[in-house]
């Protein structure tokens, strides 16, 4: 089958790369946005701008590096064929999208070298600033490249349904338009936005989740994959970050300053002063665990003075001082009896369990704990030096990590395992790359920017052949 018309849906990163490619490849490509601004919300809009693998892992590094970065973050969850996409696809990607006019600088992040943002990156201060930075810029840049290279951009076009003719998909309506293609690609973002998709696989409270998120990613391409018999992977994971609970209704609390540091350093515990999580694995697991709770409402994050002054100020918009400087609630005591009472935690469970845990983290036993506590990423540090902190905590959701299943051409699978003809998925409204058992992240512009670039390639070479 000839496929030389092309209808991408949604036009966030992975969208606007599929179709720019597609339309250099030579084929007629039409980008269908519900957005209808110009500067349309979405959540590469929003992104800081990191085009990295891993965190710490620049996507030129080449393949081996990557690949072994994907599978150390993922713990071996992600699918070898997609992790070998994305490998040995990623560093063309990037040098496509920088031939558009853009440029990648390097910031500092705890000390660290983090090379691959996007330039200019968002200011060094709490809350959200997208106007005219790098995310914003590379979405306006791309747009204008699709219409220069003859592409459409529709906005105002929110997709409702496929098009099937003899097992084929052969299309979209949208808007009460229909738009017939020989191929369509999916990538409208995730489901994090839509509160029943979230309770169905992630959270039996989403409103007790901050939104961290453009608020645009609400599973319509996902639905429609399900509703075509689509499989899907990796549901119950998402990437997100931990906040002050006052950030539910403090919008200067977020995106940033994030409260991973002092969870991931010191403890987390629950209404009933224990801990249930291991804090080691990162403030992007410890996310999901308080999501997923029957409660999500009750976390909260405890650490010392030690913490607190260290490692709590060494982020780029880090906790101290922006948590008090923004409103949030900060509790400090100089006992830890005092501190229970701030808190309303239970006093001799909170005593017990400090005390439990200092003992295990000076013996260097703290993974033989009840809930286990690694040490090989983050190492923990004792509570032992006043004041004492405690700061109730909720998960934010940036996207999930879980969605539509693909093969390595970014085919959608059916149930009975089979692609679906004409029909594609890339970035996070897929699943089977990222999440797994640590809920390991491994990139979420990068995901994007490279399964949208691959996806385009693909359909070519059917085009083509």
């Amino acid at each position: 089958m000839i496929r030389r018309h092309v209808v991408v849906v949604g036009a966030g990163l992975a969208g606007l790369s599929a179709a720019n490619r597609c339309a250099e490849l030579g084929l007629e490509v039409t980008l269908l946005e519900q957005g209808s601004d110009e500067r349309y919300l979405c959540n590469s809009r929003f992104a800081a701008g990191f085009l990295n693998c891993g965190y710490r892992h620049d996507i030129r590094e080449g393949t081996a590096a990557l690949r072994q970065a994907i599978e150390a973050q993922t713990r071996g969850f992600a699918d070898p064929a997609l992790a070998d996409v994305f490998a040995s696809q990623a560093g063309e990607a990037v040098r496509w999208l920088l031939g558009h006019g853009l440029r990648l600088v390097t910031v500092y992040v705890e000390g660290n070298k983090r090379r691959g943002v996007l330039s200019p990156p968002p200011p060094n201060k709490a809350g959200l600033h997208w106007h005219g930075r790098g995310t914003d810029l590379m979405l306006r840049k791309l747009a204008a490249a699709l219409e220069a290279k003859g592409g459409r951009l529709l906005r105002g076009m929110r997709v409702t349904e496929l098009i099937f003719e003899d097992g084929r998909c052969r299309g979209v309506h949208a808007e009460g338009r229909a738009f017939e293609a020989d191929a369509v690609v999916l990538t409208d973002g995730g489901f994090q936005a839509d509160a029943e998709l979230v309770r169905r696989y992630i959270s039996p409270k989403p409103e007790c989740l901050l939104q961290r998120n453009a608020g645009t990613g609400r599973g319509s391409g996902l639905r429609m994959a399900l509703a075509a018999g689509a499989k899907v992977k990796g549901m119950n994971r998402f990437y997100g970050h931990l906040h002050s609970r006052d950030a539910l209704c403090n919008p200067a609390l977020w995106p940033n300053p994030v409260v991973d540091n002092v969870a991931t350093t010191g403890i987390v515990v629950n209404a009933q002063g224990e801990r249930f999580v291991d804090e080691g694995l990162g403030g992007v697991f410890i996310a999901n665990t308080i999501a997923a709770l029957d409660d999500p409402s009750q976390a909260v994050a405890i650490c010392d003075n030690t913490t607190w002054e260290g490692r709590a100020r060494q982020f780029a918009r880090p906790p101290n001082p922006g948590l008090v400087r923004h409103g949030a609630t900060v509790y400090r005591a100089g006992t830890l009896k005092e501190l229970a009472s701030l808190a309303n935690l239970p006093e001799a469970a909170l005593l017990e369990t400090v005390r439990i845990y200092n003992e295990a983290v000076a013996g260097g036993q703290s993974a033989a704990l009840v809930s286990a506590r690694s040490a090989q990423a983050i190492k923990p540090a004792p509570i032992v030096t006043a004041p004492f902190i405690a700061i109730p905590i909720c998960a934010g959701i940036t996207y999930t990590m879980g969605g539509i299943a693909i093969d390595e051409r970014c085919r959608v699978i059916h149930e009975s395992d089979r692609p679906i003809e004409g029909l594609y998925a890339a970035g996070s409204c897929t699943g089977g790359h990222e999440g797994g058992p640590v809920a390991g992240y491994t990139g979420g512009l990068s995901k994007a920017l490279t399964f949208g670039w691959h996806a385009a390639n693909c359909i070519s070479e059917v085009a083509v052949s």
